[in-house]
Parts: structure tokens; sequence; C-alpha cells
């Protein structure tokens, strides 16, 4: 059974998944990293969500404030020996529940072209692909995605 631990940027568990995550994100992005790494800071992430699988975590999300209305979600990520068995669509639900609470309408994302498995997750989760916003406006390997929580 999982388990859901809501804490913040400084937790030990989420900073280490997000080690993994960033040496995926440089495979991925290849000579693109370090721009998209930029934007990717743990810096004033408040709201992290790690999930457990009998006391080990295997993923994670966060989101900050975009505006008074939306966040943005950032650091999803699942390791690879627990993907496929619905751990990142439980994460994006448990980010989606606290920001509800948090009386948050909207979230708002970016992915790269180059994650088609990040995509596809986010289309079944209810986003829909909108224009490029703030600094990944001319940026062509970008795909920003939003939902209505509300």
């Amino acid at each position: 059974m999982a388990i859901f631990k809501r804490t913040n940027s400084e937790d030990p568990d989420f900073k280490n998944l997000v080690v993994l995550l960033d040496r995926h994100l440089a495979f991925l992005d290849g000579d693109d990293h370090e721009f998209y790494a930029q934007f990717d800071t743990l810096d004033n992430i408040k709201n992290v969500v790690v999930c457990y699988q009998e006391d080990v975590a295997v993923g994670c999300g966060a989101f900050k404030e975009y505006d008074a209305d939306t966040v943005e979600i950032k650091r999803m990520f699942v390791h690879p020996d627990f993907r496929g068995k619905g751990t990142a669509s439980a994460v994006l639900h448990a980010l989606e529940q606290w920001a509800t609470e948090l009386n948050y309408n909207a979230f708002i994302l970016e992915t790269g072209k180059n994650n088609p498995d990040a995509i596809a997750l986010y289309h079944k989760s209810g986003f829909a692909i909108i224009p490029n916003y703030d600094q990944y406006e001319n940026v062509v390997t970008s795909v920003c995605m939003k939902k209505s929580i509300r």
C-alpha cells in the first residue's frame, strides 16, 4: 500500500529521488539540460509529496505557486523499479488534493517533447497542451500543459 508524506524540498528522501531525476533528465535533455536545470532548483518549494512503498521512497512530486489561482508542478519522478504501477498518477492526485485544500484552481507544468511518457501521463490525468509560458515561450523542445482542478 502506498503511503504519501507531505513535506518540503529539504526532505532527504525527496532530495535523493531528485538526484535520480536529474540524471534521467540529463540523459533525455542532452545538450539542452543546462537550460532546463536552471528552472528546476529546489529553492522555494514548500509543497512536496513523497510516495513510499514499504518504507522505501519510490516517487515524488511538488508544486509551487505560479499565481494566486495556479500552481506549477515540479520535480515529478518515479524510481525506475516502481514504474508502471500507477505511482505517478497517485502522486499527481495527492498534489491535486493538497493544492485544492490550499484553494488553488489550476495546475500548469512544463515537460520536454523528448519525454513522451510524461506527456502521456499528464494527458491521461486531464492536462491539456497550452501555449508555452514564461521562460519556455520560444523553446521548441518544451511542452506546457494545464489542468483545472476545481
